[in-house]
């Protein structure tokens, strides 16, 4: 289990007390928007910073950090966290959906018997019943949310589902160097935290990046999964449009095997995406930020994700170490699933 998470949050409206608070980063750190008629500077002559623990000059922006907080390698997968920080929104369990969330359509049972060979990577698990690329990912309603109207959260939603293609499933993303693609997609102030983590290993909670010799087959990845949304706000007031995602991600990889599940790599990951409320942020830091995200991966090569990379490893569904088909798949699952490397 990994835990990674951006710490990045949109600059306020100046709060009374200034400066840092105390212990490590975690969250958006985004420039706050004055209201009209106030003073604005803090006492210590600065602009005030979400959730006042990474300050900067409302020229420069607040930088965005990406946190890995916990790394390990789970069932031959990663699992990727980031803490969150009190009074913001939290990824919900894994094993669970989260309140008034819609229910997930059951996972087909695995079998007793023998599988049959199987012709195609997906047959034999329950990823051959997923939709396939994009049309796994499908947006709720979108309705006015506490102060967010319709359109608003019409267009939060559309920017999350844009993420997520590239991120999970645009294979020039996944097999390039260039991380500029996904980075762009965030609020201003967020993007330098964003590229730190692709310098290092601490993307996986969210993106997915192929190892060097890793090949995927032809065949779009299988997805399922579910996304809600609420209103929230922060420590300080700010207003805050909170999306989790839970998605399952079965990819496709080449191999001679035709054992069922032998050439899948599914990584399963909940995220929780933070889009502040304009009125409440500087321009530099509307946008789309990472609030929490957590992610597993079965069926793994171990060296590779530990660097945050995917790659195909040694065969670990349903063995006496390791973790249960169904589980793997199902994106109401614990995360906490058995190690295999």
């Amino acid at each position: 289990m990994s835990d990674d998470r951006p710490d990045s949050t949109p600059p306020r409206h100046p709060a009374p007390t200034p400066g840092h608070r105390p212990g490590p980063p975690a969250g958006p750190e985004w420039s706050r928007q004055p209201p009209p008629g106030a003073a604005g500077p803090r006492r210590d002559g600065g602009p005030r910073s979400w959730p006042g623990r990474h300050s900067g000059s409302l020229l420069t922006g607040v930088t965005a950090l990406l946190l890995l907080a916990f790394v390990g390698v789970v069932g031959g997968a990663v699992l990727v966290s980031m803490p969150s920080a009190r009074g913001r929104p939290v990824v919900f369990p894994t094993f669970g959906p989260p309140s008034g969330a819609p229910p997930t359509s059951p996972t087909p049972a695995a079998t007793s018997a023998a599988p049959p060979r199987a012709s195609g990577p997906f047959d034999g698990t329950p990823a051959a019943g997923f939709p396939q690329g994009q049309a796994g990912i499908v947006l709720p309603a979108a309705k006015r949310t506490g102060p967010f109207t319709e359109k608003q959260v019409a267009a939060a939603l559309a920017k999350v589902r844009k993420v997520l293609v590239t991120a999970r499933l645009d294979r020039q993303f996944m097999t390039g160097d260039d991380a500029e693609p996904l980075v762009r997609q965030f609020a201003r102030d967020a993007r330098a935290g964003m590229r730190k983590a692709f310098a290092s290993d601490t993307f996986a909670a969210y993106a997915t990046r192929l190892a060097p010799g890793a090949r995927l087959t032809a065949d779009q990845p299988r997805v399922q999964g579910r996304i809600s949304y609420r209103a929230t706000k922060d420590d300080d007031g700010i207003r805050i449009l909170a999306v989790t995602t839970n998605f399952v991600w079965s990819y496709a990889f080449r191999t001679s095997s035709t054992v069922p599940g032998d050439a899948l790599v599914v990584v399963h990951d909940t995220v929780v995406w933070s889009v502040p409320h304009p009125d409440d942020v500087e321009s530099s830091s509307t946008g789309l930020w990472i609030e929490d995200a957590n992610a597993y991966a079965a069926n793994v090569d171990c060296a590779a994700y530990d660097k945050g990379l995917l790659d195909l490893g040694h065969q670990s569904f349903d063995g006496p170490d390791g973790p249960n088909l169904d589980a793997v798949f199902d994106p109401a699952a614990t995360l906490d699933l058995p190690d295999t490397c």
